[in-house]
C-alpha cells in the first residue's frame, strides 16, 4: 500500500505499529539506536509477521546519516515519529539533555520530508502537552498550560513546530496525544522492555510482581481525587498501534481538512494509581506489594479525556480495558527474555 518509515521502531510502542501496519499491507522501515529498546524486539515483529524489517541503528540527531536513510528510500510516502527520551523523571533532572534530544531529531526529520517531498507526517506527541487540566476530561480543544515537566514541554514545543511547517510547506501533519500506553501483544512476542529503569506505573507493576523490585512506590495518596492517588488514563499498545495505522490511511487518502491536526487515543475513563494495582490483582490473583510514598516532581493531577474525534474522523476506537492491560503486561513479564 505504501511505504512507512516508522523512527523509534524497536521501541516498545514502535514494533507494535510496525507489527500493525505490516499485518495491514504497509511495507516498512525503522530507525532506532537502541538507546531505550533492543533488537530482539525484530525478532518479535519478524515472529508474528513472517517479515524481517530492515532496521538502520543510527542517532535521529545525526543529520547526515539520516539523509542517507532518506536518500536510500525516495519512495517513503509518511513518516511515523516515535523516537523520543520519554522519562518525566529523568527530564527533570536532566532537561538540556530533553531539549537537545527531542527537538534536535524533529527538526532533522522535517528538514529531510521537505527535501525528499514526504507529505505525511505522524508525531507521537503525548497528554502531558495539556499541563494541570482544570476541565476534565480533556479534549482537542483544551488549552495546552504550563508544561509539568521539561518531557511535556518538548512536546508541546514539538507541536508548535510541526504546526508551523505544515502551515508554510506541502505536509500534512496528525499530532497523536496519548494517555499512557501499556500491556503488550497478545502473543507475548513483544511489549514493554525498557533499558533504562521503568519509572512507568504498568512496568513498575509487572516487576514488582515478578520479584525485580522489592515494592511498587505509589507517589502520593493526598491529592484531592476519589482515592488521594493520581487519576490517569490508558490505551492497550496494540489499540494505540491500530490507531497510527488508521491515521497512516487517514492522510494519504486526503481525509483531512486541515493541514494539522490533533488526536487524543485513550481508553476514556480516569483511573486512579490505585485502581489500577486492583485491576493487575485481579486478573493476576497475587497481592502487589506496594507502599505510598510522597509526590513525584512533574506529575499531574488528574488527566483523562474521550476519544470521540478519532472515532468519528480515524474510525478508531480501542477494543481493550485496563483489565486487558494487566493481562497482556502480566503475560508478557512471565516470558520475556531482554
Amino acid at each position: 500500500m505504501s511505504k512507512v518509515l516508522v523512527t523509534g521502531g524497536c521501541g516498545y510502542i514502535g514494533s507494535h505499529t510496525l507489527v500493525n501496519l505490516i499485518t495491514q499491507g504497509h511495507e516498512v522501515i525503522s530507525i532506532d539506536n537502541f538507546m531505550n529498546a533492543y533488537e530482539k524486539a525484530l525478532d518479535g515483529i519478524r515472529e508474528i509477521t513472517g517479515i524481517r524489517v530492515k532496521n538502520y541503528p543510527i542517532d535521529l540527531c545525526d543529520a547526515g546519516e539520516l539523509a542517507r536513510v532518506f536518500d536510500e528510500h525516495p519512495d517513503i510516502e509518511a513518516v511515523i515519529h516515535f523516537a523520543a527520551l520519554k522519562a518525566v523523571g529523568e527530564s527533570v533532572e536532566r532537561p538540556l539533555l530533553y531539549f537537545r534530544n527531542n527537538i534536535n531529531s524533529l527538526i532533522n526529520i522535517l528538514d529531510q520530508a521537505v527535501k525528499h517531498k514526504v507529505k505525511n507526517i505522524i508525531f507521537s506527541s503525548s497528554c502531558t502537552v495539556y499541563g494541570q487540566a482544570t476541565d476534565l476530561p480533556v479534549t482537542e480543544t483544551t488549552e495546552m498550560k504550563e508544561a509539568e515537566s521539561p518531557y511535556g514541554r518538548t512536546k508541546q514545543i514539538g507541536e508548535y513546530i510541526l504546526k508551523d511547517i505544515a502551515r508554510l510547506k506541502d505536509i500534512n501533519v496528525l499530532s497523536l496525544r496519548y494517555f499512557n500506553p501499556a500491556g503488550a501483544h497478545p502473543s507475548a512476542k513483544i511489549g514493554e522492555a525498557p533499558r533504562v529503569i521503568a519509572l512507568n506505573l504498568v512496568p513498575v507493576i509487572m516487576e514488582t510482581a515478578a520479584g525485580k523490585r522489592d515494592k511498587c512506590l505509589v507517589f502520593g495518596d493526598d491529592y484531592n481525587t476519589r482515592d488521594g492517588s493520581c487519576v490517569r488514563d490508558y490505551i492497550h499498545v496494540v489499540d494505540l498501534a491500530d490507531a497510527h495505522t488508521k491515521a497512516v490511511s487517514y492522510l494519504l487518502a486526503g481525509k483531512n481538512t486541515d493541514k494539522y491536526e490533533v488526536f487524543n487515543l485513550c481508553i476514556g475513563d480516569g483511573i486512579t494509581v490505585l485502581e489500577a494495582i486492583r485491576a493487575f490483582e485481579k486478573v493476576s490473583g497475587k497481592k502487589l506489594n506496594y507502599e505510598v510514598g510522597p509526590r513525584r516532581p512533574g506529575d499531574v493531577v488528574a488527566i483523562y479525556s474521550n476519544y470521540e474525534k478519532a472515532q468519528r474522523l480515524l474510525g478508531w476506537e480501542p477494543q481493550y480495558g485496563i483489565e486487558d492491560i494487566m493481562r497482556s503486561a502480566w503475560q508478557w513479564e512471565q516470558v520475556r527474555e531482554y
